[in-house]
């Protein structure tokens, strides 16, 4: 079977929304990423850390889903990392309110027994010098390699968060990162500088638009599935980079095309993730309904 690693954050958010408020659900880009990884037959492992406060119901909803915690660090001493926000009114921004990194400060990560060989390792978004610890512990290198991160490296570990890059085969940012990591003004001019520091692809997320993605030589743009009513958006970039390595890790091509492909599967995957609050539209996706929205998707993106 396909075996796919997420490092990645658990957190408990705190996220007001203009259709309500949730306090200390469980949040962090693990439980979504791994999640939606698992809507395709894949064995899924999640790299992270947590403090004591940390219940174990949350735990149990990986265990449910056949997902491997076994690299879940417990730091008895620490705390869970915390984040809180307020969405505006459009959702297109939103306020951090409140950030404890707790026990983050303190993470050490360790490759999973079962997984030290694997289809796609999915690097989230934390500390660069976190994902090249990861990168470094592996035996054989991983068939293919995405990195997620964010302004906040470019601006306080750039040498790092470099490094990084040039070890990866998919970077996902959005569109003013990408002018931001490339010192470019114009995005065409700003992907190609950043194709050449070393990943053989980019995605260029845009929100609500949809996501696009590049090569050298090529590039492919799907629209996003058009959500009625978006009640949370918070998880939604999580959803998209692990249903993406899910399709990715069960096609093992991971050619241009099947990458366009797996776009696609991600974008349906991510319009169900901002239908309700935290992970609760991530627990039990039926394949009809994921059939339906990648059909929609396909059928409006000529």
């Amino acid at each position: 079977m396909s075996k796919i690693i997420i490092v990645g954050t658990l957190a408990f958010d705190t996220i007001e929304t203009p259709f309500g408020k949730v306090d200390r659900v469980l949040g962090g880009s693990a439980p979504f990423a791994s999640l939606s990884s698992k809507t395709q037959n894949i064995d899924c492992a999640i790299i992270s850390i947590i403090g004591h406060d940390f219940p174990k119901k949350y735990l149990d909803i990986f265990i449910k889903k056949d997902i491997d915690i076994s690299q879940v660090q417990i730091d008895r001493n620490g705390k869970t990392f915390f984040w809180q926000g307020k969405y505006h009114n459009n959702m297109n921004k939103r306020d951090t309110i409140d950030t404890q990194v707790n026990v983050l400060e303190k993470f050490n990560p360790k490759l999973p027994n079962k997984f030290n060989e694997i289809d796609v390792l999915v690097l989230g978004n934390l500390d660069p010098k976190v994902q090249l610890n990861v990168i470094e512990q592996f035996s054989k290198k991983p068939d293919f390699t995405m990195l997620d991160t964010m302004n906040f490296w470019m601006d306080n570990n750039l040498n790092e968060l470099l490094k990084v890059i040039k070890k990866v085969d998919l970077i996902c940012i959005n569109d003013e990162e990408v002018l931001q990591l490339s010192g470019s003004t114009n995005l065409d001019d700003g992907v190609n500088k950043i194709l050449k520091m070393g990943p053989k692809y980019i995605i260029v997320k845009m929100g609500e638009y949809g996501a696009s993605i590049y090569s050298s030589k090529e590039s492919f743009s799907c629209k996003s599935y058009p959500v009625y009513k978006v009640i949370d958006p918070t998880g939604a970039g999580d959803s998209f980079a692990g249903s993406f390595a899910g399709h990715l890790a069960v096609s093992k091509d991971y050619s241009f095309k099947s990458i366009s492909k797996a776009l696609v599967y991600a974008n349906a995957i991510a319009s169900f993730c901002v239908e309700k609050f935290g992970i609760d539209n991530m627990l039990d996706i039926k394949k009809s309904e994921i059939n339906k929205r990648i059909n929609h998707i396909k059928k409006h993106n000529i």
